[in-house]
């Protein structure tokens, strides 16, 4: 098997890799030297291609691809020309534009993008049934202080990666819309800056949004803060049941980077995408929104 990593742009890629290696082949391409060094230093057997042509030229089984959001519509597109299956690491869309133009592609069954958490053991069992729901919240606990050193400025910045309400704010977005499905809209957003004050975007965020059938959700983002974890809450009429999901002594099963692997590997043997596009395209829409009206 053979699974080409398009892109190294964020911290994501390389702790797929960790898992991938495990199963497959890996060729790597990455045009920034720096990125692709910390790679190959960790993976030397990787085959290293000079272009997203010369990656996709290998006729990979599998393409895991992390670009900066700009460049996500063309290179998918690319992508989507082999016919392999696809993990588009998070978000796949930061702004309007860009989710018009993901709208235009041909995307396929084996295509997946999503929040690793998704797969995350604590949530893989949470039911909801939503006529016995009131309300539901995702909190999001995620530093993001490293962009205020400039670290990555194209994801703090609204127009490109579309900040800390869409980076973070996918993983309570997705969370929720897993449990209750896509026929979501956002009723709100606002923002603050409480600490970062060198940020682009914000450190602190909420959400409003509302299900078809009348179910509230809120999502609260946190990026102050000095652990890592997520929370799902849902409000029924005389119970509350809370869902915490942490890294634990295995980050990378706690968080659902492995189950997330085990996903793409499975539409790589042909399976399609555990995560529809529909659902997908529902968070997009909703984080797109939020950063609109925030």
């Amino acid at each position: 098997m053979r699974i080409a990593l398009a892109g190294l742009a964020t911290s994501h890629p390389y702790t797929d890799a960790r898992t991938l290696t495990r199963h497959a082949e890996l060729v790597v391409w990455e045009p920034d030297p720096e990125r692709l060094r910390r790679f190959t230093d960790e993976h030397p057997a990787a085959k290293v291609a000079e272009s997203l042509a010369g990656a996709l030229g290998h006729e990979p089984d599998g393409v895991v691809l992390t670009v900066p959001n700009p460049q996500v519509p063309a290179a998918l597109a690319r992508v989507l020309e082999t016919g392999a299956a696809c993990f588009v690491n998070k978000p796949a869309a930061a702004t309007r534009g860009q989710l018009d133009a993901l709208d235009r592609l041909p995307i396929h069954e084996r295509v997946m993008s999503t929040s690793v958490l998704r797969f995350a053991p604590a949530f893989a069992g949470l039911r909801a049934v939503p006529d016995e729901l009131l309300a539901v919240r995702a909190t999001v606990r995620h530093d993001v202080g490293l962009w205020a050193s400039g670290y990555n400025a194209w994801q703090d910045t609204p127009g490109e990666g579309g900040g800390t309400m869409v980076t973070m704010g996918i993983h309570g977005v997705e969370l929720l819309v897993a449990l209750l499905g896509p026929d979501v809209r956002l009723a709100g957003a606002a923002r603050s800056t409480r600490h970062y004050g060198a940020l682009r975007s914000e450190d602190t965020g909420v959400m409003a949004l509302r299900w078809g059938g009348g179910v509230l959700g809120t999502v609260e983002v946190l990026g102050v803060s000095e652990t890592e974890s997520y929370a799902v809450t849902l409000h029924g009429r005389d119970s509350t049941e809370t869902v915490l999901i942490e890294g634990g002594d295995d980050p990378m099963r706690g968080l659902g980077y492995e189950g997330t692997i085990d996903a793409f590997l499975a539409m790589v043997g042909g399976a399609p995408s555990p995560v529809p596009w529909e659902q997908t395209r529902a968070v997009l829409d909703v984080l797109v929104s939020a950063r609109e009206s925030a």
